[in-house]
């Protein structure tokens, strides 16, 4: 019925191209223009401007107001984001994977940024008491919404610049 066939002590070993693409796209490349570009600066201004609302308003009492527990959520969010936003475009690891519309997604991400940075800014204006005996975190939480009013025009100024790049691309 079945014969039995010898066995062979032989391997056989192929390469795939799946392995090659793996493996030179695992070095990521930093570019350095992209610091110097208008994007790559808006990135930044918004880390560190989002870094100094969300500092300055965990570092005082905020957990009593439940408005500044509103604008801690979309600070800390939206800045967790953009660093991870800044890495992709930085490492430029947005050119590894291309099926990814980045201009939308770009122009989607800085949208919405805008538009709920405006909200959370709002709120933190209206929410600071001038009462200064009460609250001593009165210096803290104006800062925090100066800060804040300007990462919402950074988040403008992107968005501006995202609809154009999409706007060209499209």
């Amino acid at each position: 019925m079945d014969e039995e066939r010898p066995r062979s002590n032989t391997v056989t070993t192929t390469s795939s191209s799946y392995s090659e693409a793996f493996s030179s796209s695992t070095s990521l490349s930093y570019d350095r223009s992209f610091l110097k570009s208008v994007p790559g600066v808006l990135l930044l201004a918004e880390i560190i401007f989002g870094l100094l609302v969300w500092a300055l308003i965990a570092g005082s009492e905020y957990f009593r107001f439940s408005a500044f527990g509103w604008v801690m959520f979309v600070t800390v969010f939206y800045w967790v984001l953009t660093v991870f936003l800044f890495i992709i475009y930085f490492t430029r690891a947005h050119t590894r994977i291309p099926k990814v519309p980045w201009t939308l997604v770009c122009l989607c991400f800085n949208g919405s940024a805008c538009v709920v940075y405006l909200i959370a800014s709002i709120v933190d204006a209206a929410s600071i008491n001038k009462d200064r005996q009460r609250h001593h975190n009165y210096n803290s939480w104006a800062a925090s919404t100066f800060f804040a009013f300007l990462v919402t025009i950074c988040y403008g100024v992107s968005t501006y610049f995202s609809f154009q790049s999409w706007r060209t691309r499209s």
